[in-house]
């Protein structure tokens, strides 16, 4: 095998090699992704899928003058290890590693921070409409886009004025059917015509045939561009190309794994001067033969055997409590065989979100309705209008894409929908961009809106339950990314008094107020304290809005000192309304808030000592 990869830091070392090598240096990038991220876990077949596309951009465009923005991000593994990040690429999504996502403030490679789907295009655009005020002519702007993120409106937004603009920039549609799971739509389906239709590979081949021969744009360019439209208004008299209609010139489609064929044609789209949009067909998991065959699977597998392909399970042959998520899927389908009118909507998560369950039981009940926040909220309140009980679930991160939606079509109308926000709090590794922080905050203004969260598994069963009784109108269930606490989590479903929390503990002169899972941690804290002889209170407020005032009264009156803890954003929360509580009840009472960024609020060793500062204070 071929060593190229070794010597190369930086895209102006890939550039001084020879185009023919351009094959062997996707092959080593291609192998070094699978030797990192099969030890060191992270997104997988997106990046392989786009290997070549990598390869062929930093080679033709001079980077980081010339701006390419990564769409979503996670495919961008390859542009860091070729952006001078190749040394520390084991550290990804590490704890003071590398972001698994293009992060401006990590290197000047990285044109914009993305990590949210479906915003290259307006970015790029943003750029592009910079360079041509400067009169920066001679900078060009890349929006790689792919992996679902078409599907999102806000790229028809960007495409939609682009195509008024004269600036120069072009899109790369990075096409292989899929997001996390498969690709779903009439969009999905147009562009799965358009790469089967025989008129257009006739046309692509002809052109990109005569492209080819072309050595340098000069006095033939005119021509050489009226051929190409020529050639693509014939196919749009026989197929229409939503893409033509929109002002973009449309080039495609072509195979994404030619990486010196994409070389000529990127090559050659630099002289094109206004908007255009190249169409690659790739694959994703692109080299590896299980994540070829899997892809939703391979999206991210964790740890693996690279040799054999093997996804490595946890030794720990103990039961363990069940995933949050997992709970939602089958509790859902439960509900949904005892009321007919339950249905289930996604923005293109239903894996993630385990709706895939409902899905494959009840598909003539399941939505997933592409990455579409805001369509899925709205979505949802036109069903319940309509009379259906739509359990919408969207990673908290993601429903603040949606927030307008909340606002208008579903609290202020008292529709009935139960929001059902999956990856509440930290999640971990994918970092900033998909922390679920701010939802406890940004719902709490919202009116007609009730805020819930569970302790455990068998409290999401029974706000699930609760939510989907007559008159509950706008419910939120907002849950932890990944395992519970409880083994036996099954049972009989209980209807919850709206509003309600409940004592876990009294105690004596502090008591903590926790709402959701957070909580389990605060239960540790106690049993360590009692060892100690210290006997604090504990209460699990559930919901946060309307929030169990009989319970704020009797924490005000028989404790001396008040924590309160939360896994968000410690301003707007369950701290903040206590506070107010405490202010419009003229309590003077101590109140420490612990929640993000309070990193303190994180682990039992924190609380312990919050608890023990405070008593002797």
């Amino acid at each position: 095998m071929t060593n190229f990869l070794k010597n190369i830091n930086y895209p102006s070392d890939l550039r001084k090699l020879q185009e023919e090598n351009l094959q062997s240096i996707s092959n080593e990038l291609r192998q070094f992704i699978i030797d990192i991220v099969s030890s060191s876990p992270g997104h997988f077949g997106a990046s392989l899928g786009v290997v070549e596309l990598t390869v062929a951009l930093h080679y033709i465009y001079d980077t980081p003058k010339d701006k390419i923005i990564w769409d979503v991000g996670h495919q961008a593994y390859g542009h860091k290890i070729l952006t001078g990040r190749k040394d520390k690429f084991h550290t990804n999504r590490k704890y003071k590693g590398i972001s698994g996502f293009p992060s401006p403030k990590e290197s000047e490679y990285d044109a914009f921070g993305v990590g949210h789907s479906s915003t290259s295009i307006s970015a790029a655009l943003g750029m592009a409409v910079a360079n041509t005020l400067k009169n920066e002519k001679e900078k060009h702007v890349v929006a790689v886009i792919g992996d679902g993120a078409m599907t999102g409106g806000l790229a028809f937004e960007g495409l939609n004025n682009a195509g008024i603009q004269k600036s120069d920039l072009l899109v790369i549609l990075n096409d292989n059917h899929m997001a996390i799971d498969q690709n779903v739509g009439a969009l999905n389906e147009y562009l799965l015509d358009i790469t089967t239709s025989k008129t257009y590979n006739l046309i692509k081949d002809e052109v990109w045939s005569f492209l080819g021969k072309v050595k340098r744009f000069g006095p033939n360019t005119q021509a050489l561009i009226q051929k190409i439209e020529n050639g693509i208004k014939s196919i749009i008299l026989r197929q229409s190309n939503l893409f033509e209609a929109l002002n973009f010139r449309y080039f495609g489609p072509v195979d994404g794994h030619d990486v010196v064929y994409l070389s000529k044609i990127l090559k050659d789209l630099k002289n094109i001067p206004g908007p255009k949009l190249l169409h690659c067909i790739t694959k994703k998991g692109k080299g590896f033969k299980e994540a070829e065959k899997n892809q939703t699977i391979w999206h991210a597998p964790g740890k693996f055997n690279k040799i054999t392909g093997e996804i490595l399970k946890s030794k720990n042959k103990n039961k363990r409590p069940p995933k949050f998520q997992d709970v939602f899927g089958i509790t859902i389908i439960e509900l949904a065989e005892k009321n007919k009118k339950i249905v289930g909507i996604t923005p293109a998560m239903p894996t993630g979100c385990s709706l895939n369950f409902m899905m494959k039981k009840m598909p003539e009940r399941t939505f997933d309705v592409g990455i579409a926040e805001q369509h899925a909220v709205t979505f949802s309140a036109g069903l319940a209008k309509s009379g259906m009980l739509p359990f919408c679930n969207i990673y908290s991160t993601f429903m603040q894409r949606a927030y307008d939606q909340v606002i208008h079509d579903l609290a202020l109308q008292k529709l009935n929908v139960v929001l059902c926000l999956d990856r509440g709090g930290l999640v971990g590794d994918d970092g900033a961009t998909h922390h679920g922080s701010f939802d406890l905050a940004y719902l709490r203004s919202i009116p007609n809106l009730t805020i819930s969260a569970p302790l455990n598994e068998i409290e999401l069963r029974n706000l699930m339950y609760t939510a989907q009784m007559k008159n509950m109108g706008t419910f939120a269930i907002r849950y932890p990314r990944g395992e519970g606490v409880i083994i036996n989590w099954k049972k009989d479903f209980q209807e919850l008094e709206v509003g309600k929390g409940q004592i876990l503990n009294d105690g004596k002169k502090v008591i903590i107020l926790s709402i959701g899972a957070i909580g389990n941690f605060v239960i540790k804290v106690r049993e360590k304290l009692s060892l100690e002889n210290i006997n604090i209170g504990h209460y699990d407020m559930r919901f946060l809005k309307p929030i169990d005032e009989n319970l704020l009264h009797k924490a005000c009156k028989n404790y001396e000192k008040i924590i309160t803890l939360e896994d968000g954003t410690i301003l707007g929360g369950l701290g903040s309304a206590v506070l107010e509580f405490a202010n419009e009840n003229d309590y003077f009472i101590k109140i420490k808030r612990m929640g993000i960024p309070d990193k303190c609020g994180y682990d039992e060793e924190s609380i312990y000592e919050t608890v023990k500062i405070l008593l002797k204070n």
